[in-house]
């Protein structure tokens, strides 16, 4: 059997090599180069470029702890040769892609865009054309852009990253998770920044409580956060950069900055692959349809990943390969499922989240432990108290539902709650896990404990922690 995977992210890598495992003959084919957008355009490059802001505002509180240095100084272009280097250690070293090469993967790098010559033939700008008996869709997702007069003026995030000098204004559009990335990253490294959303609040995914948190969290430190702007008419060249009109309520008004970054969401990456060659319907979003075991209209194409416009992020992309590939080659073998998938940003502050918002539980029948991050040991001990950790609990039977976190190293503490998630652990009973002293990982175990001692106030976790 011939297996052709069309894209180099998470879900594509998973699922070339889980074909190979079974046996396909498979072959990758990947427009640019190996490790899509996550190696390239995403993860790794933003988490190198807001580490180093993170450098940024660590090195100001140095004097509060008796340690006398000069103003830290960015040196951008010093910083972006950092970046390459990260991003080509990480392609060097992936063992993914050490085990693509031990099961004889062929990957066709730097192939241009693939497309469905027919059904079951796979085509590619460079000249390439390859049988298919099976395909697995994997391109990922795009930047979404305006479709206003003036949007070509607007920069995308991918553009963002990979500009060669700090802008000293910027305009951010959409204030999701990669509008925060944006917004606070350039804010550290000496731009004045401006974030505005279109909707009521930002992080609209968010639970409200993180979201007012962060938006808080950010005019303090400077970015000017305006929510409801309204509806976005049009952007206009300047002599200092680029203006945007803006109307809320019949009344107008102007944005401006020497950069403006539209981060307003996805859309599937299949621009020249002729979907309809093959058979494959995508929904009106233009993202590709699939059923539980990630199969298509089209009987013999799966597809996985950000091309079904699901939860734009690695852990279930890769998730997702293994499924679609395994039933690819296997038949309908094995069946979507869901799980509990954290999601974070490294964000100045971070927030991050597993499980269900406050506002989705069902009502009376659910508790909260929250518990600040200046009431905590360790954050104290770092000088990082702005934050707090609150955790969902079904009120019968202690079960968490969901945790949220914003403040320093939210991400990692989130990690910890989606394996209690995992495992099936009750509120009680995290919270007499003896976590070390003090860790951030500490809030959280506290957090459940205020959970569960809303639901049995005569709870002891010492006595619980004796008897475990």
């Amino acid at each position: 059997m011939n297996v052709v995977v069309i894209g180099s992210g998470p879900a594509g890598v998973m699922a070339a090599i889980r074909s190979a495992e079974l046996g396909a003959q498979t072959a990758l084919v990947t427009r640019g180069a190996f490790g899509g957008m996550a190696a390239n355009d995403g993860p790794v490059p933003v988490r190198t470029l807001a580490y180093a802001a993170r450098l940024m505002r660590d090195a100001r509180q140095l004097e509060r702890y008796g340690v006398t240095v000069s103003s830290p100084r960015l040196d951008y272009e010093r910083l972006l040769e950092r970046v390459r280097q990260v991003v080509a250690e990480v392609r060097d070293h992936s063992s993914l892609r050490h085990e693509i090469d031990r099961l004889g993967v062929r990957v066709h790098e730097h192939a241009g865009t693939a497309r469905f010559g027919d059904a079951h033939t796979i085509e590619a700008g460079s000249g390439l054309r390859l049988p298919a008996d099976r395909v697995v869709l994997c391109p990922g997702g795009a930047s979404r852009r305006l479709g206003v007069p003036g949007s070509e003026l607007a920069a995308t995030h991918s553009d963002a990253w990979s500009l060669r000098e700090v802008p000293r204004s910027l305009l951010v559009v959409g204030a999701g998770m990669t509008g925060l990335q944006v917004a606070t990253v350039f804010h550290a490294f000496g731009a004045r920044v401006q974030l505005v959303q279109s909707g009521p609040r930002i992080l609209a995914a968010e639970d409200p409580e993180v979201s007012a948190a962060v938006a808080e969290t950010l005019r303090a430190m400077g970015i000017e956060v305006r929510e409801g702007i309204g509806t976005i008419g049009s952007l206009e060249k300047t002599a200092g950069g680029v203006r945007v009109h803006v109307s809320k309520d019949g009344v107008r008004d102007a944005l401006e900055a020497a950069l403006v970054v539209t981060t307003i969401g996805w859309v599937a990456e299949t621009t020249g692959l002729d979907l309809a060659a093959a058979g494959v319907e995508t929904d009106a979003r233009g993202f590709v349809q699939v059923d539980d075991y990630l199969q298509t209209s089209a009987p013999h194409v799966f597809a996985a990943g950000d091309v079904l416009g699901r939860a734009l992020i690695v852990p279930p992309a890769l998730h997702d390969g293994y499924v679609a590939a395994t039933n690819a080659v296997q038949g309908r073998a094995l069946r979507r499922e869901s799980s509990p998938d954290p999601i974070g940003s490294f964000t100045d502050p971070e927030y991050a989240h597993v499980g269900i918002r406050e506002d989705q539980a069902p009502a009376g029948a659910f508790v909260v432990g929250r518990v600040h991050f200046g009431e905590t040991t360790r954050t104290l001990i770092d000088g990082r108290t702005t934050g707090f950790c609150k955790i969902i609990a079904e009120h019968g039977s202690g079960r968490i539902l969901g945790c949220h976190v914003v403040g320093e190293r939210a991400v990692d503490i989130v990690q910890v709650a989606a394996v209690a998630m995992a495992g099936g652990l009750r509120v009680d009973q995290l919270a007499r896990v003896p976590l070390s002293y003090p860790t951030y990982a500490g809030i959280l175990a506290r957090s459940a404990y205020r959970a569960a001692r809303e639901i049995d106030p005569t709870l002891n976790v010492l006595e619980h922690r004796d008897s475990g």
